[in-house]
């Protein structure tokens, strides 16, 4: 009976009832059977054995003979198959399993869906395709099949499309090939059953042998090849195609092919006949076997199955009946419909990362997947072939090439559904968006160019259709598509990106088989509904590694980042402003930005440029006016394009300005070219004008004529630059008619004067003509203008430029004189200082002219007499020296002059002067008397006159009279200046001799020391006594006395301190030591410096003001009388005080401390004081014993008294203290009735030993090379135990051990103020193992014992001490190919990998040399690691794709690992052999020069070639032709139908041997006589030939030079040199300046780089709450950032609660750490117990796996307990609390219930301690006190619910068994815990500090990279701009000219030389005709 789970599923039903008959069908398959058909078995009721037994019947089988019988899959039937046989199943009977078919069978199958399931099946999912054709996804369902079927080889997955169009071969068919896994029987069953999806199918017949659906693992872009899904899609696809199809197949391992063929028309057959319609036969057969084929009709059939032949497995899909309209498509775009099958399948063609036609080569994954379409049509035309491979413009082939960036993310939702996305950036290249245009978008019209009027604003990219593309498993999903998602849509507001970047995304989706999709995969079901879930998460992605950032802000950054760096737009500089258009439409008329400078491509324009036009009509030249973009921008913008205003060149020609997109600017047309055009057209424009004279009286220039000559006729020309006469303006459109203007100018003193003025009209016949002028009379310069000007506006100026002109300068000179008239005199004039008189002479027209000769002027005045000496002629004629005399009554009087010259017409003049007083001759004084009288301190007042000649009272310049006291000492001497007035007073000062008693006599002299011709004079003058106030007496006399103490001037008075001083008078006396009255007018001036406050009357009585002796006698005090009046006299006296009574005593310390049992050094003394506290006199010997002295502890014994009598004191010495506290202690000393009180502060004593502070757990655990986490105090002390500041005592750290090596900033130091010396360990070095560190201190020679410390030294996991390299040590290495990988390891002193190590710290250096011991050279090439990948080791770091030096020869490699700068790590040198590349051409090893011949009979001027060795290279010139033997044949080439040389005995080839790739080309001379053209180039090619048919060579080419003759050869020669030299030198500057330039772009790049980082910073300081406006320099954030870390510093050394359990193992590999130190908790009650709960787990060591937790057990020989966590079971918990049940509380709880591990804070590692603390502390639970938590206990057992172990805020336990109480359930204080307790974390504002700082140090980072960036470019521009550089630019702008006019000159045939030609052979002697020797041209130089 049929069991019903072995029924196929379809989508009809079927008759399940059970049948009680079981039969199978069994073919005879033996090799010596013949063909029969399939017989029956009924086996309902047999076992195995019987069903054997039935076959040894039925096929007559001898019981001795063996067979197989197996299924049509070849599965041997055994008992237990025989079991699972089912009904109908077809057998085969075979002498062994293997054994090949003698004939084909057919097996039974039947699949139950209606036949219109299938056959229409097409036609209803493809034509609701959206209305595109749907052809391509048919094929593409089909090519789906086989790459499932191709999923798992391991070599090339081929698939073929067939399309058979040839009707003589009886097509039309397709036919799909695949060398996939093939189909059994079974599955070919399978594949006919509609709808049966291969979750659900049954691939063997066996229920035992069912392997089930088992999905692939994931791969990038889920291109996993198992896109074959759901059993609808290859029926839908074969029967919307055609309406038949054959499915033959070959399994792997199988020896049988299977066919099946269903058929439209089999159906409907079927369906007439009333036959079971799903029910068919599958042919077995073997390969090749085509004996059921029809040939005649299905011939291609044949050929198919004869290919089946040796294929160890395949599918083939044939199908036939292909509609007509399908046809006609396939074959009319055939390209159309395989691009977009190119499309579908890109990735798993090209790889995960696709195809890039940019690159030379495919990157990424790589690709075995090789699809192949090829049309067939007629078999007399060749058939297309199109392997998708090779299309590179399907749509991701576009996107791929035209991308500059990627954008990589995952999207992750529910079941593991997964989507790889991928954003890629098209940027804006100069003129134009890079995003692809669709080929398959509807076109909205065609595109017109574009003209000048034309307006382009932001053309945009993508435009509105979606960003992403849709694949699923890696295929197309055409018809869906994702428009965008939140995070990158273009935002409503602008932002840092310009809206125009969102349109240049592309995107791409990888969805894994998690999201469904129709069963035509033409579309997704829910994708973007599920994308944008609110649980989805999306994921950045970058370096294969997934980041969980904020997505939207990665986005904008990288699009941010991508319009900086890859849109090559424009850069527009130097706003000016905005305009208005009108020539553009009214929407576009405004707003329009002005710019002066754009920078585009790399080059910058500015105004005032000139530049070429493209793509205009005309294409026109011009100058730069401004730029113009449109749009509301202010300042310096980026765009992406714009227009520039052009102001058309020449001006003169096109005076009009044009607006063009920038894009239409040539970027190509160079400066020169612009300019040389413009100069070729100026050309045309009039330049220069001619003048002749037609009646031959021409005038020069600069003639002086007389007045009223006549001037002209004129004739004038008006010429261009050609030299040709014109008359018109050549311009643009409409010519204009030129005019020629002659003007006459007279340069008047008033200005010019145009005389004459005509304008000259063009005439065929004369010109321009002007006629004679006669109007020319007035003197002076002329000038004749002729002007060239517009006829129609009269303008000399056209476009800017004046048009040209001639100018003429001429003079008109003056007739004989006839008057004369008298010049202007200076004036005043001096009495008897000679002047001159000036005379102008006339002649008849009142021109100035020359005086006739021998004239005698006379001269008359009245009352004064007149003199001169003589008359000089010249341009004016002077009257010379001419002197007046006499007495003048007044000065400043006018006096006229008569001036009478006989002869002349007019000979009477007069003319007035001025005249004043002479020079200085006589001195004279007044009073004029011999002597006199002056009071001492009065003023003399002596007048003064200066006289002339002639008793003239005179003034003159610097006139100053001295005059000079003589007859006493210190006398004053006086001036006056007399230079404006001539006349003074002097001595109007007073004199002031020292005290007169008597009369004196003094003497006056005066005198004028700049005239020293004038007479000095003296005066007598008698001094008399002053009666001014001059001394001053003060004295003291008491009040009824007659006795007076005159006080002395600085005398010295002793009076008591602190009393006062009175009874004090004064006396004033005069000069004569007169007594003066004291009247108040002189009292009033008497100042004291002791008040300010004065009686006057009191004064007047001479009496002065009472005086207040000073308290404090140790010094002397000033005190002054002074009299105030014309001067100042003074009297001063000194009071000294002296104390007064005893009042109290005074005790001194000379020492303020003593040391603990020790004497104080110093004495203390003991005074008494006055009230004022002056030292007084009443101690003295026998005071001694009435002091005491007392103080608590005191030793009296000790203590002493003694009297100092030097000084007057008592001395207390022996102070010492035996017991007691250190510190203060007060001495109490008393005197009579005096007592006073001083402290001396105690102490420590001598130091006597030294102690380690804060002793931690004792041996230190320390890594090898690492340094102790806290420092070493050590602490000095007494004997007791104080601690003892005493500095003079070093501290010393000494090993015991001399392996062990520390590294410590110092061993040695005395202690500190406070007696400390710490010791900061930074690295500790030595063998594994305890070691000792000794401190003593050492206190001059006596040492102080101190503390032993041990230390456990443990390797450092972390310490790189190893380089080991791996590579391809057997690989070839060929020049300028790649190395093979380089793996570098790290290996530690464990001897482990090291894992932390930064990429950028290992180097790879390569040199050329051979490997030896010493360093790499500093010429050595520096290469960095690669990047490393997925598959990599972390271990592993990779130098890939480095390239091989282009030069072969020996190599060195060698890395380093450069951690710091001192100590790099070097690995060892590897020697490399860099062997040449693939041989290229034939060259020489040096290029020679130019060869130049010439047709002489001298051998030697016929030369070519000498000696040329010429070698096989490769494309680096390296020798690359070992083992290449043959020839190289050597012809002459010439160009068109030129002669060619030949060579010696007139052969047109020379062959030279070629040997191991070397050839030596000697002694190549031409033919005597040999034809060739005269000056012209040739070229010698030597061509190698030989035997290897797989090299290919490219031949050398030299070229030379032909010359006729040797004089000609021999300048060809030199120039020839010459220009080889130029061109070498040329090419060398070239370099230079395109390296500068270079340099120069890429220090521009990097200052725009580092704006845009500090732009990018600014915006997250300001968020992080930072003033960018104080971070202005660099400087002033460091500033900041010293103040944010004093900040942390602050915060770090809080008082915090810390775990003092030490950690020496963290840090090293896959070791977290102690428990203790993995977690921290803010609540300091919550700490403690939570640290005491746990207590006897807190020094447990965490480690990640077994073999580090077994280490350090090792290590410490089982005293540390560890815990691997790869032993530790953990399974998330989110369960709530215990009284929570369904997010309902089962009741209220009491006490804030909360779980332990909820409070704990990890600060790094969470995962791992989440599993640590889950383990340990379970689902304990903190609530606030006992009875909380027993209600909280009682509530959760009374629902039945397990209550874990709870612990309380106050410290008690109630544990998981209800247990509570005791000391076992009370946790001690946290003192008692001894710092075993978990620490408190650092607050909040920490974290934000931090961020803060990094930051700033970003920011400061960036700041001074810009600057020295922005420093460093403006130096290079400096230089580039520097005088040298300048001075390059013009050698190579010279040289290049040179080369050019060279070049001109050789490439020149000279004249009259001709062609040669071969003569033919003559009957004539062979000796060739002498030929006639030619004058040779001279060639240009």
């Amino acid at each position: 009976m049929c069991d019903e789970t072995n029924m196929t599923e379809a989508g009809a039903e079927r008759d399940r009832e059970e049948k009680t008959s079981k039969s199978v069908c069994v073919y005879d398959c033996r090799p010596d059977s013949s063909a029969a058909p399939g017989r029956t078995l009924d086996i309902a009721n047999m076992d195995y054995n019987g069903f054997l037994q039935a076959l040894r019947q039925e096929f007559s089988l001898s019981t001795n003979e063996t067979f197989v019988i197996s299924t049509t899959d070849r599965k041997e039937i055994d008992e237990k198959l025989y079991k699972e046989l089912v009904n109908g199943k077809t057998l085969q009977l075979l002498k062994s399993v293997n054994q090949e078919l003698p004939m084909a069978i057919q097996e039974r199958i039947e699949y139950l869906p209606h036949y219109h399931t299938l056959v229409q099946c097409g036609m209803y999912e493809y034509y609701a395709s959206e209305g595109q054709k749907a052809l391509p996804y048919a094929f593409a369902e089909l090519i789906d099949n086989a790459l499932s079927a191709t999923g798992k080889n391991t070599g090339i997955r081929r698939i073929e499309i067939r399309l058979l169009f040839d009707e003589s071969q009886g097509g039309p068919a397709v036919v799909v090939l695949d060398n996939g896994c093939g189909m059994t029987s079974k599955q070919l069953n399978n594949w006919a059953v509609y709808r049966l999806s291969k979750f659900i199918r049954e691939n063997d017949m066996f229920h035992s042998e069912k392997p089930g659906y088992v999905r692939p693992s994931p791969v990038p872009r889920s291109l996993n090849s198992d896109i074959s899904y759901f059993g609808v899609g290859g029926k839908q696809a074969v029967f919307y195609i055609g309406q038949s199809v054959r499915m033959i197949s070959k399994p792997a391992g199988s020896p049988d092919v299977h066919e099946f063929v269903m058929s439209k028309d089999d159906f409907e057959r079927k369906e007439l006949k009333k036959e079971d319609i799903y029910s068919g036969f599958i042919r077995n057969r073997k390969p090749g076997d085509c004996s059921h084929v029809n040939v005649s009709n299905e011939q291609f059939l044949q050929s198919i199955v004869i290919e089946e032949e040796g294929k160890e497995s395949f599918t083939a899909v044939v199908i036939t009946g292909i509609h007509p309209e399908h046809v006609t498509y396939l074959k009319q775009y055939f390209t159309l419909w395989t691009r977009e099958l190119a499309h579908t399948y890109h990735y798993y063609i090209h790889g995960a990362d696709g195809k890039d036609t940019r690159q030379m080569r495919e990157t990424g994954h790589f690709s075995n997947i090789d699809i192949q379409i090829s049309l067939f049509e007629r078999s007399t035309r060749v058939p297309r072939v199109v392997n998708l491979r090779e299309v590179d413009n399907d749509m991701q082939t576009l996107y791929v090439s035209s991308s500059a960036s990627t954008f990589e993310f995952k999207a992750t939702g529910p079941r593991d559904s997964l989507v790889e996305g991928l954003i890629r950036y098209h940027p804006f290249l100069y003129d134009q968006e890079t995003y692809p245009v669709d080929p398959y978008a509807a076109s909205a019209g065609p595109i017109e160019d574009e003209d000048e009027d034309c307006v382009v604003l932001n053309p945009e990219g993508r435009g509105k259709r979606p960003i992403f593309e849709c694949f699923w498993n890696g295929r197309l999903i055409p018809y869906t598509s994702v428009s965008e998602f939140e995070w990158c849509k273009r935002p409503k507001k602008a932002g840092a990106v310009p809206f125009e970047c969102y349109n240049r995304i592309s995107g791409v989706l990888f969805a894994n088989d998690r999201f469904q999709v129709s069963t035509n995969k033409l579309t997704f079901m829910d994708l973007e509904l599920q994308l944008c879930d609110k649980d989805t998460i999306f994921t950045r992605v970058n370096n294969g590694q997934e980041q969980r950032v904020k997505i939207e802000r990665e986005f904008t950054s990288w699009l941010k980042d991508c319009h900086e760096r890859y849109d090559k737009q424009v850069m527009f500089e130097g706003f000016q402003g905005v305009m208005t258009r009108e020539d553009v439409p009214k929407r576009l008329q405004s707003p329009w930005a002005q710019f002066k400078i754009i920078k585009w491509d790399g080059k910058t324009y500015k105004k005032g440029q000139l530049v070429k036009s493209v793509k205009t009509q005309p294409i026109f030249f011009g100058s730069i006016v401004q730029f113009l973009l449109h749009g509301h921008v202010e300042g310096d913008v980026y765009a992406t394009g714009g227009h520039a205003q052009i102001a058309l060149e020449p001006k003169e020609l096109y005076d009009e300005q044009r607006i063009i997109p920038i894009f239409k600017i040539d970027r190509l047309a160079t400066a020169a070219a612009i300019k040389e055009h413009i100069d070729n057209e100026l050309t045309k424009l009039p330049d220069r004008l001619r003048v002749t004279w037609p009646e031959g009286n021409a005038w020069a220039e600069r003639d002086a004529r007389p007045a009223g000559t006549p001037m002209g006729p004129i004739k004038v020309e008006i010429l261009n630059k050609n030299g040709e006469s014109m008359s018109r303006l050549p311009v643009a459109g409409n010519s204009k008619k030129l005019k020629v203007e002659l003007k006459v100018i007279w340069h008047s003193p008033k200005g010019d004067v145009e005389t004459n003025t005509y304008t000259g009209v063009h005439s065929s016949k004369w010109e321009y003509w002007f006629k004679t002028m006669e109007n020319l009379s007035k003197l002076g310069m002329y000038t004749l203008h002729l002007q060239t000007i517009l006829s129609d506006n009269q303008s000399d100026e056209w476009a800017g430029k004046r048009l040209p002109n001639y100018t003429l300068n001429f003079s008109i000179t003056e007739g004989e004189a006839v008057s004369f008239r008298l010049g202007i005199v200076s004036s005043p004039v001096l009495m008897g200082v000679p002047f001159s008189i000036p005379l102008d002479f006339k002649d008849e027209f009142e021109y100035p002219t020359q005086p006739p000769c021998n004239i005698k002027p006379q001269l008359e005045c009245s009352s004064l007499n007149l003199s001169y000496e003589g008359i000089a002629f010249g341009t004016t004629s002077v009257i010379k020296n001419v002197r007046v005399m006499g007495k003048i009554s007044r000065q400043n009087k006018m006096y006229t002059v008569k001036v009478h010259i006989p002869g002349l017409k007019e000979n009477n003049q007069s003319l007035q002067i001025l005249l004043q007083p002479g020079p200085p001759h006589t001195l004279v004084v007044f009073p004029d008397e011999e002597v006199l009288s002056v009071e001492n301190r009065t003023p003399a007042n002596l007048r003064v006159e200066v006289h002339d000649e002639y008793q003239n009272i005179t003034t003159h310049p610097k006139l100053v009279v001295r005059c000079q006291l003589l007859g006493a000492p210190d006398l004053p001497a006086d001036v006056v200046d007399c230079s404006n007035t001539g006349s003074g007073l002097m001595l109007t000062k007073p004199l002031s001799l020292k005290t007169v008693n008597t009369e004196q006599m003094l003497t006056a002299k005066f005198n004028i020391p700049n005239h020293r011709t004038v007479v000095c004079v003296e005066r007598q003058l008698r001094i008399l006594p002053s009666t001014q106030i001059s001394r001053l007496e003060v004295y003291r006399q008491e009040e009824g006395s007659d006795d007076v103490m005159v006080l002395q001037n600085s005398e010295r008075i002793d009076w008591t301190a602190g009393d006062t001083l009175g009874n004090l008078h004064f006396r004033l006396y005069d000069e004569g030591n007169r007594l003066v009255p004291l009247l108040p007018k002189l009292t009033s001036k008497i100042k004291v410096n002791w008040t300010a406050k004065l009686n006057a009357e009191e004064l007047s009585q001479g009496k002065l003001p009472d005086i207040c002796v000073p308290s404090q006698a140790q010094r002397e005090y000033y005190y002054n009388v002074s009299f105030h009046d014309q001067h100042t006299v003074n009297m001063s006296f000194l009071i000294l005080p002296r104390p007064d009574e005893p009042e109290r005593l005074r005790v001194n310390l000379s020492e303020s401390s003593v040391k603990m049992g020790e004497i104080m050094s110093g004495n203390i003394d003991v005074e008494v004081i006055d009230q004022y506290g002056n030292k007084t006199d009443c101690l003295n010997a026998e005071s001694v014993k009435t002091l005491s002295v007392s103080a608590n502890d005191l030793d009296k014994e000790a203590l002493a008294v003694e009297w100092q009598a030097s000084i007057g004191k008592l001395s207390v010495c022996g102070v010492r203290f035996i017991a007691g506290s250190l510190g203060p202690k007060e001495l109490c000393f008393k005197y009579q009735d005096m007592m006073d009180f001083v402290r001396i502060e105690v102490t420590a004593g001598h130091p006597a030993k030294i102690i380690l502070l804060e002793k931690p757990e004792i041996p230190f655990q320390v890594i090898n090379g690492h340094g102790l986490d806290t420092p070493l105090v050590m602490q000095l002390c007494d004997k007791w135990g104080n601690p003892s500041p005493d500095q003079r005592v070093e501290v010393v750290m000494k090993t015991l051990y001399s392996e062990l090596k520390i590294k410590s900033s110092v061993t040695s130091q005395p202690v500190d103020s406070e007696g400390k010396a710490c010791f900061i360990l930074e690295s500790i070095s030595g063998p594994k193992g305890d070691h000792h560190l000794d401190f003593s201190g050492c206190f001059g020679r006596k040492d102080i014992p101190g503390p032993v410390i041990r230390l456990n030294v443990i390797p450092d996991p972390n310490k790189p001490v190893k380089l080991c390299i791996e590579y391809d040590s057997a690989a070839t290495l060929c020049a300028g190919d790649v190395f093979p990988a380089f793996t570098v390891v790290v290996m530690s002193e464990e001897g482990e990998p090291v894992r932390n190590i930064c990429p950028a710290n290992l180097s790879m250096l390569l040199w050329k040399g051979i490997a030896s011991r010493s360093s790499p050279p500093a010429t050595a090439s520096a290469l960095k690691c690669s990047k490393r990948k997925d598959t990599e080791k972390d271990e592993c770091f990779c130098f890939r794709d480095k390239q091989i030096p282009e030069l072969a020869g020996k190599y060195v490699v060698q890395f380093v690992l450069a951690l710091d700068k001192t100590k790099p790590l070097w690995s060892k040198q590897i020697e490399l052999n860099v062997v040449h590349n693939k041989a290229m051409k034939l060259a020489p090893e040096t290029p020679p020069s130019t060869p130049v011949v010439s047709n002489s009979n001298i051998r030697a001027n016929r030369t070519l070639v000498d000696s040329l060795n010429l070698k096989i290279m490769d494309q680096y010139d390296n020798a690359a032709g070992e083992g290449i033997d043959g020839k190289v044949v050597v012809t002459v080439k010439g160009t068109g139908d030129r002669v060619v040389p030949l060579f010696e005995k007139g052969e047109k080839s020379l062959s030279y041997s070629l040997t191991n790739g070397e050839a030596l080309i000697t002694d190549l001379v031409l033919l005597e006589n040999s034809p060739g053209e005269d000056g012209a180039e040739y070229i010698l090619q030597f061509h190698p030939e030989f035997q290897q048919t797989s090299v290919t060579i490219s031949p050398y080419s030299l070229p030379f030079r032909f010359c006729n003759d040797a004089e000609y050869q021999e300048v060809i020669v030199n120039l020839s040199k010459k220009k080889d030299h130029l061109s070498r030198t040329v090419l060398m500057y070239r370099d230079f300046f395109e390296t500068n330039e270079q340099l120069k772009s890429e220090l521009e790049c990097q200052v725009r780089d580092a704006s845009h980082k500090l732009n990018e910073l600014k915006p997250e300081l300001m968020k992080n709450g930072l003033n960018i406006s104080e971070l202005t320099t660099v400087s002033a954030i460091k500033n900041v950032i010293n103040e944010k870390k004093a900040i942390l510093i602050k915060m770090e050394n809080q008082p915090r609660r810390k775990c003092s359990i030490p950690d020496p193992f963290k840090g090293s590999p896959h070791v977290l750490g102690k428990v203790a130190h993995l977690a921290q908790v803010e609540d300091d009650d919550a700490a403690k117990v939570f640290s005491w709960h746990i207590l006897g787990d807190m020094d447990c060591v965490v480690t990640e796996t077994t073999s580090a937790a077994k280490k350090i057990y090792d290590d410490t020989q089982g005293r540390q307990q560890v815990l691997p966590l790869e032993t530790v079971f953990w399974r998330p918990n989110d369960r709530p609390l215990p009284h929570i049940r369904n997010g309902s509380p089962l009741f209220r709880p009491v006490g804030n219930p909360v779980f332990v591990k909820d409070l704990l804070i990890f600060p790094e590692h969470v995962e791992s301690c989440n599993k640590v603390f889950a383990t340990l502390l379970g689902d304990t639970i903190l609530i606030d006190d006992l009875d909380s938590a027993n209600h909280y206990r009682r509530g959760v057992v009374q629902n039945k619910m397990q209550c874990p172990t709870i612990l309380t805020r106050q410290g008690e336990r109630i544990r998981s068994n209800g247990k509570f109480g005791g000391v076992q359930n009370k946790a001690p204080s946290i003192e008692k815990l001894r710092g075993q307790v978990f620490g408190a974390p650092l607050p909040k504002e920490y974290n934000h500090k931090c961020l803060q700082i990094e930051l700033l140090q970003q920011y400061s980072g960036a700041m001074q990279k810009a600057s020295d960036v922005e420093k460093e470019y403006k130096n290079h521009f400096q230089y580039l701009q520097s005088p040298q550089m300048k001075q390059k630019r013009q050698e190579l702008k010279q040289q290049e000219e040179e080369l050019r006019e060279l070049e001109q000159t050789l490439a020149r045939t000279p004249e009259k030389r001709v062609k040669r030609s071969l003569e033919p052979e003559t009957s004539e002697p062979s000796v060739p005709p002498k030929r006639t020797r030619r004058k040779p041209c001279k060639l240009d130089s």
